[in-house]
């Protein structure tokens, strides 16, 4: 999932239970989201008078186990209740113990010829070290964990204590790093993604199957967590030995100065691996503009070389900072369904952008403009049913209130401009079409997957929107950038559907309906820090203020309810 800088089916099935799950597949690489104030209504039909939320489902991606090799060696099922007795601590987790064990017959898992094996090491390296996963959480019995992997075990023999604390500490950590904080969390953000279901007994069996150097490519939790992982290390290690004092500039650089301040420069962005050239040197040169530039495109700023008061600010966010920014995003990670095999779309709303993809591979990409903060675009998953040429737009109440009264009072001639018209009256106020055509706010063709938020996605006659760097500009709905290319993927699979055609339906006609044979995922996300498919890490502004209640969650420390 990753966006082109930086996951279900849903549909009917939304309104089942949270744990209901009927699909195998799913992946994305980012999300998360508040949902609409009061205020936010959709853009093209008011909001449902005191609709309830959806309940985000449980996407069931559940990974059959392959049981390891060995067999011989067992050990008697009443060894299990001894332990829990000495380690309560564990309770919670076992009923996952016990199911593990009797599928295997009591066969140890983390020793082969009476040697502890290589993944159980790094299991407990990784649980020693959870800091490094983003977690705040301290798992139990630390110090036992410790000294028991590191027995000199000498008589050939598998230590059982060590053997069923190494399986109890490895659900505490599927919980934590997999699966993170528990669906009452992912509730109260108001995801309204699917998240993953896995089952970890079963999995725990694969993994032990793997070679150690593979576990980590084959850990159940979306691909982009462990990038960030990677980059959450590298900025921790900075801040332990970089003072990052704020870099003033004073008075303004362009290309072809010379001055003092520009050496801070080079070494922080070489710090930050944008630039590989002399630190040292003052001439703001072109090999400095170059470096700015890549610079700036990892922050979705003006990717212009110059050194702008934007792009400073930038430079001068404290590595703390940084580092929640990313361990927010590594929870929002463990939250994503893992796979998808088929055509999707997906929108990341920081990002401005909609990412059309099949399977695995990224297609193509283009801007978008998402909703206000006072419109906040929902973080949800739909499926795109209808593609619809020429559409009518029914303006939603609020607009009707808030502005088109406004300007029909200081303009007789307003709707007749702006080719609306009234069509009936409700609630004391007029019902308003605007008619198809160019004008029209919803464009040419608008893309519908039915929802309780009254979001979609669709064309705009206003394009000059699409080349600012932010684009929060709707009522909510995503307008997008290349509407006709997106219908064109929409549409290969119906017959006719060529770009001749596409062209003239938008060009001619009036609301004109295509409902698609296949439906396709959408997923609309919330990343504000990722990594791109050159594995460079983005970052960019929190633009609905989301990070801050979520790193709160995380940095408290609560570990997951069971």
């Amino acid at each position: 999932m990753y966006t082109a800088g930086m996951v279900a089916y849903l549909g009917k099935q939304i309104d089942k239970a949270a744990n209901m799950s009927d699909h195998p597949y799913l992946k994305y690489y980012f999300l998360i989201l508040f949902i609409v104030c009061e205020t936010l209504v959709g853009c093209g039909q008011p909001k449902p008078k005191k609709a309830p939320p959806k309940p985000a489902r449980v996407w069931d991606e559940t990974i059959p186990g392959n049981f390891s090799a060995q067999s011989k060696t067992v050990f008697d099922s009443t060894e299990i209740d001894s332990f829990l007795k000495n380690y309560p601590d564990f309770n919670p987790y076992a009923n996952e113990i016990r199911r593990f064990y009797q599928g295997r017959n009591y066969a140890c898992a983390w020793f082969e010829g009476g040697k502890l094996i290589e993944q159980g090491r790094n299991l407990a390296s990784r649980m020693l070290n959870l800091q490094n996963e983003g977690i705040s959480q301290t798992a139990p019995y630390q110090k036992q964990l410790d000294s028991l992997v590191n027995i000199d075990n000498t008589n050939g023999k598998p230590d059982i204590q060590t053997e069923l604390m190494l399986t109890a500490q490895y659900f505490v950590f599927s919980r934590l790093a997999w699966q993170g904080l528990d669906n009452s969390a992912s509730r109260t953000m108001h995801w309204y993604l699917p998240r993953k279901k896995v089952d970890y007994e079963q999995y725990l069996d694969s993994l032990l199957k793997l070679p150690a150097n593979e576990v980590a490519a084959a850990e159940p939790v979306h691909g982009q967590y462990e990038l960030l992982r990677a980059w959450l290390r590298k900025y921790r290690a900075l801040d332990e030995h970089e003072t990052w004092a704020p870099i003033v500039v004073r008075p303004a650089i362009i290309p072809g100065d010379t001055a003092a301040v520009v050496p801070l420069i080079r070494r922080r962005l070489y710090l930050l691996e944008d630039f590989k050239g002399d630190t040292l040197n003052p001439a703001y040169n072109e090999e400095l503009q170059t470096a700015i530039t890549h610079f700036q495109n990892r922050h979705g700023l003006a990717a212009d070389g110059l050194l702008t008061k934007e792009t400073l600010t930038e430079l001068n966010v404290p590595l703390k900072r940084r580092i929640e920014q990313i361990i927010v995003n590594m929870e929002r990670c463990r939250w994503l369904p893992l796979k998808l095999k088929t055509d999707y779309l997906a929108v990341n709303i920081p990002e401005f952008k909609l990412h059309v993809y099949h399977g695995d591979s990224l297609l193509w990409s283009c801007n978008v403009v998402v909703g206000k903060t006072m419109h906040q675009t929902t973080v949800f998953y739909g499926e795109i049913k209808y593609v619809v040429f020429r559409p009518y737009w029914d303006v939603p109440p609020s607009i009707v209130r808030k502005e088109i009264l406004r300007d029909m009072r200081r303009h007789s001639n307003y709707l007749e401009a702006h080719q609306m018209r009234i069509i009936g009256y409700a609630d004391g106020l007029p019902v308003i079409r605007q008619q198809p055509g160019p004008e029209n706010s919803l464009g040419l063709v608008k893309f519908l997957f039915p929802n309780s938020y009254n979001i979609y996605l669709h064309d705009t006659p206003t394009k000059s929107l699409f080349g600012e760097t932010a684009r929060a500009f709707s009522h909510g709905c995503i307008r997008v950038q290349e509407p006709a290319k997106v219908a064109a993927f929409l549409l290969k699979d119906e017959a006719g559907w060529d770009a001749e055609k596409i062209e003239a339906a938008m060009q001619s006609g009036d609301d004109n309906s295509i409902t698609l044979q296949n439906k396709v995922p959408v997923f609309i996300a919330y990343f504000t820090a990722f990594t791109g498919r050159d594995h460079q890490l983005n970052f960019r502004k929190d633009i609905y203020h989301l990070d801050g209640p979520l790193a709160a969650m995380i940095l408290s420390g609560k570990r997951p309810r069971r």
